[in-house]
């Protein structure tokens, strides 16, 4: 079993122990009027504060593949740092066994900045968007490599609908093809491989190739394009940005560093 698959049936086993519950979108609607103030995930991204990409900064305590990346680990301080530092949305880990995150770091860092929050989880039921709703997320994440085509359709139509922002993460071609599908208004390439773990900016690179292909064909609007993972200087950057990409998600990098806002303007070139 990889530890993609392993993640998921640990969130099965989570999820089962939710309340059952019919999740509409008058329901979602509901759960974001109650909330209040609608912060524009993706109008932030299409705003670059320093250099031509704008920043997803995540707050990260652990991952599978490289441990415990801060020991010192303060959500709200680091978020605060964070746009402090340029950042133009956050990314909060919300998974608790394998990543350290909580539901609570999302309703904390809300309180304490006015940045778009993406809750980064393995969403796989539609009971977790109203979750991320109410604990202040304005986008959520759906890794196609998860989830089957009628999943991925339902829940971003749900998201969107209620007012939400989706960043639809793929891995690689097959993902990117069904992805497209969707036509997602935000799109993810992560450039670990699930399987290995290991990291190759080029995945980006070809992905995004291939895409800039496949819109001009099909006469498509094209999605604001985010590259995710194995960003760690200001040379990765600068190459991500030549092949087109709009924005970037950055964690390890920054959670690593002993002075975040420094880091994160370093990565911007700022």
């Amino acid at each position: 079993m990889t530890i993609l698959e392993t993640i998921v049936a640990q969130k099965k086993l989570e999820i089962a122990r939710l309340p059952k519950q019919a999740i509409t979108v008058p329901l979602l609607q509901q759960a974001m009027r109650v909330r209040g103030e609608r912060r524009d995930f993706l109008a932030a991204l299409r705003k670059p504060i320093h250099g031509p990409v704008t920043l997803i900064a995540e707050v990260k305590k652990a991952s599978p593949s490289a441990g415990l990346l801060r020991a010192d680990f303060a959500p709200v301080a680091i978020a605060r740092d964070y746009e402090a530092g340029g950042a133009s949305c956050l990314s909060v880990l919300t998974d608790e066994k394998f990543f350290q995150g909580s539901l609570d770091y999302l309703q904390q860092i809300r309180a304490a900045t006015k940045l778009p929050l993406l809750r980064k989880d393995f969403i796989i039921d539609e009971r977790q968007i109203l979750e991320a709703i109410e604990f202040g997320a304005d986008a959520i994440l759906l890794i196609v490599a998860i989830l089957a085509d009628e999943q991925l359709q339902h829940f971003h139509s749900l998201a969107r609908e209620a007012g939400l922002a989706v960043l639809v993460e793929v891995h690689d071609e097959a993902e990117l093809d069904r992805a497209c599908g969707l036509h997602p208004a935000l799109l993810g390439v992560n450039n670990r491989d699930l399987k290995t773990f290991k990291v190759d900016l080029a995945t980006t690179e070809r992905l995004k190739a291939r895409l800039d292909s496949t819109t001009k064909t099909a006469k498509q609007p094209k999605p604001l394009f985010v590259a995710e993972s194995g960003i760690h200087t200001h040379a990765d950057v600068q190459r991500l940005a030549n092949c087109g990409v709009n924005s970037i998600l950055v964690g390890e990098s920054l959670m690593r560093h002993n002075d975040i806002p420094l880091k994160l303007r370093e990565l911007l070139g700022a």
